[in-house]
């Protein structure tokens, strides 16, 4: 049994695929007597499914070499159309994560979207998202993977859009999309000039290529670039990054998959790219640049934010930033549990906030306050989720930091900076969301707030345990460093961070009816990092009015110099018609004459035209 369910591995994507499926027919309003709830079933149980079958194939392949499978698809002549698919503990083991994620999430919105009329098609959508992101786990193909990353754009919009009768949510679905497609066309060049050079586009083919390869540098320069910008836009990384803050403006169980593990998804990609891009050192140099820019800009954007879900999907950004860097930097294996540890931590303090926005009916952190003896799961599960995700030892991210700063601290000490100023201002807005929401006095839409059901609840409590256990997850894969090779200022600099940015975030004031400040440098600083260094703007005067102005002018010379051009023929044609008409006189002597006088003169002209003339004496 083992066996045969290891032999069909590529089922693990396809489960999340015959879900929505499945609940189509509750989706399309085509049954409508039971409600919506059966089809939700349905994709739950194929997640059920597939995550006990990736679970299985995760201890199997452990003790084992990866392994490759290829599956043809369509085979004529000279094409040869295939998926090539790699079953390894890296690769299963991010499906397992998937897997589970998408299980509590779809628990979690069973409570959460318990009274939504379309709750069928919400989960026919997390099932589209489940299935593509299974199969870029497994994927071993670059055609594939890009395939899949198409996918997840179209599930995004759907879902962000889900709530299409807003016009603010079609607005962020938009943007969302048309983002995404900026890095996906980037994307999409360079594979095509991927497969052109190398002849073949699954990734164990191009690590070889990769060792021989010599590419100019503008060729391998603008390559590198290409098949940057796709994970850029998944990831929102600057100057991509705009589009996950309005993202949340969709149901809160998919923003729950979407800053756990789809904006993963293009990271992941990039970490399996590595061989490729480091044939550029402008295209490590970029990611280098590109995640340090992003994870300090959006950490400090992050702590001037009042919508809970914008404050945390900032982060998001940054974490994501900071794993840009890592694989800028060569350190694949520190992007990886960096991935593991940030999933996890994020996916359940998006399930705390979740629940806060379902008992107080709101996403303004300013109406908030004095939760934690209403509501103890969701505090306890933000407070674990908080300590998830900053350096605080003995938990995952602070031993992914650790691992990192410590292979750094001599050689590029500046990275060490990175790390210490992004984990102190996450520190810092942590704390002050905590305190905002669950501390102070209660607020009017606070005084009345129990405690989240059990479908919310017990996703929560699971996923604070699976946090608290992460710890044990990395020693028993052997992630852990000893106690002897720990550098203890490396470990001193990252708890002090740590502590700094909780001390600071527990003793600003942060009054209720604060909105702006009085003094005018704190209120132009405020509006700085509150509307995103004014990076929408900004576009708005550049590419946006770029692209607008260009548009003005196509359209003045379609229609005043093509359309003025076609219409002069046109009249011109009708004029000659209209002359010609009066001189029919019906005798066909008259016409012949007329086409042979016609014809001599245009005989002569061309003759004299081509010189043929010169030579004829009168």
């Amino acid at each position: 049994m083992t066996d045969f369910l290891f032999d069909t591995s590529w089922w693990i994507p396809i489960y999340g695929l015959i879900g929505a499926l499945l609940s189509l027919p509750w989706a399309m309003g085509l049954i409508r007597r039971t409600g919506p709830r059966p089809g939700a079933y349905f994709n739950l149980l194929m997640t059920v499914l597939a995550f006990g079958h990736s679970l299985i194939v995760f201890q199997e392949i452990w003790n084992k070499e990866p392994e490759n499978l290829v599956i043809t698809w369509l085979k004529a002549a000279d094409l040869d159309l295939s998926f090539a698919l790699e079953l390894s503990p890296v690769s299963v083991g991010a499906a397992v994560l998937i897997t589970g994620l998408s299980l509590l999430a779809q628990i979690y919105a069973l409570g959460y979207m318990e009274k939504d009329w379309s709750l069928a098609r919400f989960f026919a959508l997390m099932g589209f998202f489940e299935a593509a992101l299974s199969g870029l786990a497994i994927s071993d193909s670059l055609f594939l993977s890009y395939a899949l990353l198409e996918v997840l754009t179209l599930s995004t919009y759907l879902l962000v859009g889900f709530w299409y009768a807003q016009p603010l949510v079609v607005t962020a679905a938009r943007d969302a999309f048309l983002t995404k497609r900026v890095g996906d066309l980037l994307l999409l060049m360079g594979v095509v000039t991927l497969s052109t050079l190398a002849g073949s586009l699954n990734f164990s083919n191009l690590y070889e290529w990769a060792q021989t390869a010599e590419l100019s540098p503008l060729t391998s320069s603008l390559l590198g670039l290409a098949l940057i910008a796709g994970p850029a836009g998944k990831c929102a990384q600057f100057p991509l990054h705009l589009w996950l803050d309005e993202a949340m403006e969709g149901p809160n169980p998919a923003s729950v998959m979407r800053n756990s593990m789809v904006v993963a998804g293009g990271a992941y990609l990039l970490f399996k790219l590595q061989p490729v891009l480091f044939l550029s050192p402008l295209a490590s140099n970029a990611l280098i640049v590109m995640g340090s820019v992003t994870a300090i800009g959006a950490s400090l954007v992050s702590i001037a934010q009042i919508d809970i879900k914008r404050a945390l999907s900032h982060s998001t950004s940054a974490y994501m930033g900071l794993v840009f860097l890592a694989v800028g930097l060569q350190q694949g294996g520190v992007a990886l549990m960096l991935l593991l540890t940030h999933a996890i931590a994020k996916a359940l303090l998006f399930m705390s906030a979740g629940s806060v926005i379902f008992t107080t009916s709101t996403q303004d952190l300013t109406e908030m306050g004095g939760l934690w003896s209403r509501m103890p799961a969701t505090t306890s599960a933000f407070v674990v989720g908080s300590a998830g995700m900053v350096t605080l030892l003995p938990l995952g991210s602070f031993w992914a930091m650790l691992s990192w700063a410590d292979g750094l601290a001599i050689v590029s000490p500046w990275v060490t900076v990175v790390l210490l100023v992004v984990n102190g201002l996450t520190a810092l807005n942590l704390t002050r969301v905590f305190r905002l929401i669950f501390w102070g006095e209660p607020q009017q839409k606070s005084r009345r707030t129990p405690e989240v059901g059990w479908a919310m609840a017990v996703p929560m409590v699971a996923l604070t345990i699976l946090t608290l256990l992460v710890p044990l997850m990395l020693q028993q894969w052997y992630l852990l460093p000893g106690w002897e090779s720990i550098n203890w200022v490396v470990l001193s600099l990252l708890v002090f961070s740590t502590l700094t940015g909780l001390l600071i975030g527990s003793t600003i004031y942060l009054h209720k009816a604060w909105s702006r400040s009085t003094v005018l440098a704190w209120r132009f600083l405020q509006d700085l990092l509150g509307y995103d260094f004014y990076i929408d703007q900004v576009y708005r005067l550049t590419v946006v009015g770029l692209v607008a102005l260009v548009s003005k002018i196509a359209a003045w010379s379609d229609r005043y110099l093509v359309d003025g051009f076609v219409n002069l023929i046109g009249f011109a044609t009708i004029l000659s018609g209209q002359s010609l008409k009066y001189s029919i006189s019906g005798r066909s002597q008259g016409y012949l004459l007329t086409i042979l006088v016609c014809v001599s003169v245009i005989a002569f002209l061309m003759s004299w035209s081509m010189g043929l003339l010169s030579s004829w004496h009168f």
